[in-house]
């Protein structure tokens, strides 16, 4: 089925499901930007030397994070296209 032989309402439902796959990649960048700065910001500060490892553990899961976020985004847009 092409693009062109769908009805408005599908095509603006297809455009609606990319909106919301890029706003959940999003979320997951907000998330890996938060995770990534909290953990600078927590081996940095000489009062929290008692929780560095909090920190190296946040930096060390934000490119995970980061990565699952991606791959997900391509996975669904790849689903999107197959169907559509």
């Amino acid at each position: 089925m092409e693009k062109s032989d769908l009805s408005l309402t599908d095509k603006l439902a297809i455009d609606r499901t990319n909106l919301a796959n890029e706003r959940t990649f999003l979320a997951y960048f907000r998330t890996f930007i938060v995770f990534l700065s909290s953990g600078f910001a927590i081996i940095k500060l000489d009062i929290l030397t008692d929780i560095r490892w909090v920190g190296f553990m946040l930096i060390s899961i934000a490119p995970l994070l980061f990565l699952i976020g991606l791959f997900r985004f391509l996975y669904v847009k790849k689903g999107i296209n197959k169907y559509y």
